[in-house]
């Protein structure tokens, strides 16, 4: 099945909240990002959620210095005790980012986008797309992560079943077709690299900025 939204846990004053599906994708994201990333430079993490990729990322590639941001306080609180917790000099404070909005870096060199894409209106993705494209340099990487519709190939039942209750939630979510994002894409000068079959139906996609 594939990864749902993150989802708060417990009450009380302790912010740091848990994905459940950082715990079992994060591994196989890496073994992408080895391939992809540059060895040296910023990585901007648009909608970090519950912060774990963000320190798990940090630490497997210390190199590199790690933007964590996203539009919820709730997440945001969460980034910051998690990054308090780790005490990583590669892991920076996280900023509040909506990727439809104006957003708060001028430049990096690869942006990496998880399980954002149908957990939102589609204007966020014309928005993440047309943010990635203006502030990547020539052939910086955009890294996509999550579930999508594609033509020629069946749709697993469980990401059926997962959109039908994206779009009970927020009838502007939902599982997008690869091909849209695609065009999208291009259309910002960031062009289709290549895909990876991930696990639980999820999919990795690669993009450059030309």
């Amino acid at each position: 099945m594939s990864d749902g939204p993150w989802t708060p846990e417990g009450a009380g004053p302790d912010p740091r909240r848990h994905a459940p599906a950082t715990m079992r994708n994060r591994d196989a994201i890496v073994a992408v990002l080895q391939d992809e990333l540059p060895a040296t430079g910023l990585v901007l993490e648009v909608a970090s959620g519950s912060g774990e990729h963000a320190v798990h990322f940090a630490v497997t590639f210390p190199a590199l210095d790690w933007q964590p941001t996203d539009p919820d306080p709730a997440a945001l609180a969460s980034i910051a005790a998690l990054r308090s917790d780790a005490a990583l000099p590669n892991l920076r404070a996280p900023l509040q980012l909506d990727a439809a909005g104006a957003w708060p870096v001028d430049a990096t060199d690869a942006v990496l986008c998880i399980n954002m894409v149908h957990i939102s209106p589609w204007a966020a993705t014309l928005g993440l797309l047309a943010g990635a494209a203006r502030i990547l340099p020539p052939g910086g990487l955009l890294y996509l992560y999550g579930p999508y519709l594609r033509d020629g190939v069946e749709t697993a039942p469980s990401n059926l079943a997962f959109d039908a209750s994206l779009k009970a939630r927020d009838p502007r979510w939902g599982l997008r077709r690869m091909e849209d994002v695609i065009a999208a894409a291009d259309a910002e000068a960031l062009i289709f690299d290549r895909q990876v079959e991930m696990p639980a139906n999820n999919l990795s996609l690669i993009f450059r900025r030309r």
